[in-house]
């Protein structure tokens, strides 16, 4: 009788970690909150530039950890489906008149982070050979949870 309880109450303990995981965690497979789009290498305008608000409740040291830094929300701000070439990188960065964050689902399903890798306090990263398929990108806010404004750029050219 004891050993059921032990093991009923150490799956109802999973049950409720699993549970409250998840709340905390980002979910690419939610509806972007700023759109998304369909690029295939070579597109024109370059760069395609999308205005969001930076930031959310989630703190990405602690959801994903690793470099990610930042707070960003459950749902994506962007979804690229991207169709590569064989000549050009790929770069999607980040411009704010405050401290950004960048995290990214790519299409192996890997977490990509940055900080401060664009110009001044803003984030960049680079596919030097990126994959075709979906970029889940969100675009967080550096040491809060505060909401401002910022421009992702998707870029086959330089970093914005």
């Amino acid at each position: 009788m004891l050993r059921k309880f032990t093991l009923s109450a150490a799956a109802s303990a999973l049950a409720i970690f699993a549970m409250a995981g998840a709340a905390e965690a980002q979910d690419w497979r939610l509806n972007p909150s700023y759109g998304s789009v369909s690029l295939v290498s070579g597109f024109s305008p370059d760069p395609y530039l999308i205005s969001l608000q930076s930031g959310g409740s989630i703190n990405a040291s602690q959801s994903i950890g690793g470099s990610c830094r930042g707070y960003v929300a459950n749902a994506p701000d962007f979804r690229l489906q991207y169709s590569a070439g064989n000549v050009l990188p790929l770069i999607i960065s980040v411009s704010s008149n405050a401290d950004t964050t960048l995290v990214i689902n790519g299409p192996d399903g890997r977490w990509y982070c940055d900080d401060d890798g664009g110009q001044g306090l803003n984030p960049s990263l680079r596919w030097n050979s990126p994959p075709s398929g979906q970029y889940d990108i969100y675009v967080g806010t550096y040491g809060n949870a505060s909401y401002q404004n910022a421009t992702l750029s998707i870029s086959e050219l330089r970093s914005y």
